[in-house]
C-alpha cells in the first residue's frame, strides 16, 4: 500500500501534538508533588532581601580627588563611581553595642566638642547623638571615637619609654684639608740664588733630612744693611776652632744653626777650616711637596718660601654643621665619613675641635674631624658626607616618645593618651631634644603611658581635638534638653 505525502504530514503533526501534551502533564504532576500544604494559622517563612546599601558619595571614575554628594557624570559622559559606607549596619536581631564607658552616666556632651552639655540624651542640629560622659571619666578634654572608626582610621599606639639618654645622628658635609700641625715651609734667613734642585717636582715624597736644593749665599750689601753676614758668622766659628775654645765653638756653631745652616754644612766648615758660600737646603720633616717655588737660577730674598711640605699621614675633615645641631656636639664623638671618590666605603674619625665662630651667611659652624690616612687615599679638597653619633641629652634617664606622637601647633605640643574603648585624652607636653625619630618629653607624661603614634591627626579631625582641649562649661539646667 502506498502512503501519500499528505498522509505523512498528518501523521507527523499528530505525533508532535501527543509529545507536547505528555510533557505538559509531567511538569504539572511534578509541581503538584513538590507543593506543601501550609496548615491554617501556621506562620509562613517569607524571605525578604536586605535593602541595597545607599552610596554616601560619588567619586571620579579615574580615582581623582573629585567627589559629589549625588550622581554625576564626567565631561565625556562617564558616570561617577558610588562609594558605599562599609560600617556594619545595626539590625533588630543584632545585640546592642557595649557602651564606650562604664559606670554611671554623669552627663552628655556635644559630639563636635562644643561647650554644650546635657543631663539627658540629646541630638545636635546635625542629628548626631551627644556623647555620654561616665563616672570617673568626667575630665574635660577626653575625646571619644567609635571602635569602628578607630579600626577604620588605623590607629597605632606605643608606650612611653624611659631611656638612659637620647642619641642623635647629625648629618653634614665637608672637605679634606691637610693637618695644619704637620705643615712645614722651607725658607732661608739670608738672600740666596738657587744653584741646583734635588727635588724638582710638586707632589714628590721626601724624608726628614733629605737634600732639597743647593743655594749660593749672596754677599750682603753692608751700606744698605741688606741680609745677614753669614760669611762673618762662619769666620767666627773657624776662629773658635783654631783657638780650641769649647765655649766659643758651641756658641758660634749655635749661631750658624739659627741662621739655617744645616749640620752637614757646619761639619764641612769644621773639616776644611774654610768658610763656604754654597749651602745645601734639607727637608725639615717627612711628607709631600705640595708647593714648590724654587727654580734653578732664581734669586730669593730672606724669608721667601722655597718649598712647602705637608704630612698626610693624618688629615683634617672640616665639616659645616647646622647651627641647631652645634649644641649636641662634643669633642671625641665618632664621625662616619663617606667620600664621592670611594662609594660604598666608610671611614671613621673623631671630632678634634669645634670652632668658636659661625658662618653668618650660611648659619653653619665649622667642626674639625681627624682621619687616619696611612695609605694616602684621602687627598686634599676631597668632598665628604658625614654622620656624627652625638648624644642629644645628658644628665640621667629621659622620657621619650616617637616624633609622630606629638601634634605641634607651633605654640604648644599635644600627645594623645589612650584611655581605652575608643577614648583619648590630649596631654599638653613640654618637649626637649630630638634624635633618631624620638623626642624627649620633659613633663606631661609618665613611663608606661600608651600614646597614639599613628592616625593622631585623623583623630583630631574626627573628634574636633582643638575644641576638646578647651575646658567644658559646667552642666546646668539651661543646657539640659529633651531626648
Amino acid at each position: 500500500m502506498t502512503i501519500g505525502r499528505s498522509e505523512i504530514l498528518m501523521i507527523a503533526a499528530a505525533t508532535l501534538a501527543t509529545t507536547l501534551l505528555g510533557v505538559s502533564i509531567g511538569y504539572w504532576w511534578r509541581g503538584d508533588q513538590q507543593s506543601t500544604v501550609v496548615p491554617t494559622g501556621a506562620p509562613s517563612k517569607i524571605s525578604v532581601s536586605a535593602p541595597a546599601p545607599k552610596p554616601i558619595y560619588y567619586q571620579d571614575p579615574d580615582g581623582k580627588p573629585d567627589y559629589s554628594p549625588r550622581p554625576k557624570r564626567t565631561v565625556d559622559g562617564r558616570a561617577y563611581k558610588p562609594v558605599i559606607d562599609t560600617t556594619p549596619m545595626k539590625t533588630a536581631s543584632s545585640p546592642p553595642a557595649a557602651p564606650i564607658g562604664t559606670g554611671k552616666v554623669l552627663y552628655y556632651r556635644n559630639p563636635m566638642g562644643l561647650a554644650d552639655t546635657s543631663l539627658v540624651p540629646k541630638k545636635d542640629s546635625m542629628g548626631m547623638d551627644y556623647i555620654p560622659v561616665y563616672e570617673g571619666d568626667d575630665r574635660s578634654g577626653i575625646v571619644a571615637v567609635s571602635p569602628e572608626r578607630v579600626q577604620m582610621l588605623g590607629v597605632k599606639t606605643t608606650k612611653v619609654e624611659l631611656r638612659a639618654s637620647l642619641s642623635s645622628s647629625i648629618r653634614s658635609t665637608g672637605t679634606i684639608q691637610p693637618n695644619e700641625s704637620k705643615l712645614a715651609v722651607v725658607t732661608t734667613k739670608f738672600d740666596v740664588v738657587v744653584e741646583k734642585l734635588f727635588v724638582s717636582t710638586t707632589g714628590a715624597q721626601v724624608r726628614a733630612g733629605q737634600p732639597l736644593a743647593q743655594v749660593w749665599l749672596q754677599t750682603p750689601d753692608t751700606t744698605m744693611q741688606i741680609g745677614p753676614d753669614v760669611i762673618t758668622r762662619q769666620i767666627d766659628y773657624i776662629v773658635a776652632l783654631q783657638d780650641k775654645n769649647p765655649v766659643a765653638i758651641a756658641q758660634t756653631a749655635n749661631v750658624l744653626r739659627q741662621y739655617g745652616m744645616p749640620s752637614s754644612a757646619i761639619a764641612e766648615i769644621r773639616r776644611t777650616g774654610r768658610a763656604t758660600r754654597s749651602i745645601t737646603i734639607i727637608a725639615p720633616r717627612t711628607g709631600t711637596i705640595v708647593d714648590k717655588t724654587a727654580i734653578e737660577g732664581m734669586h730669593f730674598n730672606t724669608g721667601d718660601p722655597l718649598f712647602k711640605i705637608a704630612d698626610f699621614s693624618t688629615v683634617w675633615l672640616i665639616a659645616d654643621v647646622a647651627e641647631q645641631d652645634l649644641g649636641n656636639l662634643r669633642d671625641g664623638e665618632v664621625a662616619h665619613v663617606s667620600l664621592v671618590a670611594y662609594p660604598g666605603q666608610t671611614f671613621a674619625g673623631q671630632i678634634d675641635f669645634i670652632y668658636p665662630t659661625l658662618m653668618e651667611n650660611t648659619r653653619t659652624g665649622r667642626v674639625r674631624i681627624v682621619l687616619a690616612n696611612s695609605d694616602g687615599r684621602l687627598r686634599q679638597s676631597m668632598y665628604a658626607s658625614i654622620v656624627i653619633d652625638a648624644t642629644a641629652t645628658s644628665g640621667g634617664p629621659v622620657l621619650v616618645v616617637p616624633d609622630s606622637a606629638v601634634i605641634d601647633s607651633g605654640t604648644r605640643q599635644v600627645v594623645l593618651v589612650v584611655r581605652g574603648q575608643g577614648r583619648f585624652e590630649p596631654h599638653v607636653v613640654k618637649i626637649g631634644a630630638r634624635g633618631d625619630g624620638y623626642v624627649e618629653v620633659q613633663n606631661g607624661l609618665k613611663p608606661g603611658d600608651q600614646v597614639v603614634v599613628g592616625a593622631n591627626f585623623l583623630i583630631d579631625a574626627e573628634s574636633n581635638l582643638r575644641a576638646a582641649l578647651q575646658s567644658f562649661t559646667p552642666v546646668t539646667k539651661k543646657s539640659a534638653g529633651t531626648p
